[in-house]
């Protein structure tokens, strides 16, 4: 049986307060105040077993940060890279590769755990530099939601339903009204995703981030009828690939965004060319949580497989839903491009091939699904949401565009 979780925007929080030691003070102290709500959480997860299991599948993602802000393109021809920015795509997937040698199975968006008839699904992630633009820019009321998408969005990728959320907010010195912004944010998230906010963690570690800074964490869990998981392992060539939009940059990629920023000579507050809005605002969009919308698409029927397009853009993380020996063709101006997208690609001079494994480009979740099931999706919408076929399923390996 799959218990119901009701939104619940009563936070459960537990407040870490940590006091560096001193030469002049030796002895350190930690105060630790937990709350958690009186929920039935026993009644709910009785049938829980923490006892170890073989059949599981975990979940491995490598997102690479560095502060390295300095040198050009690597490759000579003057336009900037997601590495020159100091995030290597290709290091962080042979961590991957090393890490599936000590712990099989790992590689999807969600890591799978059974439980009765069903899976709980879990993933976490966090929000990236794109902190760094929320400091810039003053904007913290949805970081928070960006926060949640970011697991949500893996996890439903499963068909999974989500459960619950817990998050974790870092900072040197604690400002509650800062920390109000960040965690209403997560709350609205939540409510999106329609799953419960159980609890969370706030520390706070002075000298250990800049005046004014944080840092943001978190996880979801979600359910899945056993029955009912979308593991891609009935894909088959001549597939459709069908895109749903994105909101603008979502949460990866931003290194490379500051780098451009950096370049242009514009700042935050600067239009962004030929539109309405700053480069901050249409930076700062928050990500688009899929969740609703995947799940009811998914409830009608013929979506074999769902990719959450994240850090490695498209060329690298359609083919993680693929079973080996198929590909992807991409349709080149299938969809519509977001005027950031432009300019990020102008003002860097970056490469096409570049741009496509960086970011999501405009399409912020990919279903395979049959060619039955395509024509249902892309017109059954009825104006509620919009979908674009974007490129089909071939043999081979690997993404191309054309």
């Amino acid at each position: 049986m799959v218990t119901s979780v009701n939104p619940n925007t009563e936070l459960s929080r537990c407040f870490a307060s940590s006091l560096r030691p001193s030469y002049s003070k030796p002895n350190s102290s930690q105060t630790r105040l937990c709350r958690f709500s009186s929920g039935s959480l026993s009644n709910t997860f009785s049938g829980l077993s923490m006892a170890p299991s073989t059949e599981f599948s975990r979940s491995r993602r490598i997102f690479s940060q560095s502060k390295n802000e300095s040198g050009e393109s690597a490759s000579g021809n003057g336009g900037l890279t997601y590495k020159d920015a100091g995030v290597d795509i290709d290091a962080g997937s042979e961590l991957v590769r090393r890490i599936a040698k000590m712990a099989p199975g790992i590689g999807g968006f969600g890591g799978l755990y059974p439980l009765g008839d069903s899976y709980l699904v879990a993933g976490t992630d966090g929000v990236g530099t794109k902190l760094k633009l929320a400091f810039d820019t003053g904007i913290h009321e949805t970081i928070g939601i960006d926060l949640v998408a970011m697991s949500v969005n893996d996890i439903v990728t499963s068909g999974a339903k989500p459960l619950f959320f817990l998050d974790y907010f870092a900072t040197s010195r604690l400002d509650v009204d800062l920390a109000e912004k960040v965690v209403k944010g997560i709350v609205d998230g939540c409510q999106q995703s329609d799953c419960t906010l159980l609890g969370g963690e706030t520390a706070e570690m002075p000298d250990f981030y800049a005046d004014g800074e944080y840092d943001l964490s978190g996880f979801a869990v979600g359910i899945v009828k056993k029955d009912s998981v979308i593991d891609g392992k009935n894909i088959v060539a001549g597939d459709v690939l069908i895109g749903l939009p994105s909101s603008g940059v979502h949460s990866n990629g931003f290194s490379l965004v500051r780098r451009v920023l950096a370049h242009s000579g514009l700042s935050l507050k600067d239009q962004l060319p030929g539109e309405a809005i700053t480069l901050g605002e249409a930076l700062m969009a928050p990500t688009v949580i899929y969740v609703k919308q995947v799940l009811d698409i998914i409830s009608k029927g013929g979506v074999k497989g769902v990719a959450h397009i994240t850090g490695g853009g498209f060329t690298d993380n359609i083919p993680r839903v693929f079973p080996k020996g198929l590909g992807a063709v991409i349709y080149n101006g299938s969809w519509e491009i977001l005027p950031v997208f432009k300019w990020i690609q102008e003002a860097g001079r970056i490469e096409e091939a570049e741009m496509m494994r960086t970011f999501n480009m405009g399409i912020g979740m990919v279903l395979v699904v049959s060619k039955e099931a395509s024509h249902r999706i892309l017109e059954g919408g009825n104006g509620a949401y919009k979908a674009y076929r974007i490129g089909e399923v071939v043999r081979g390996e690997g993404v191309s565009y054309s």
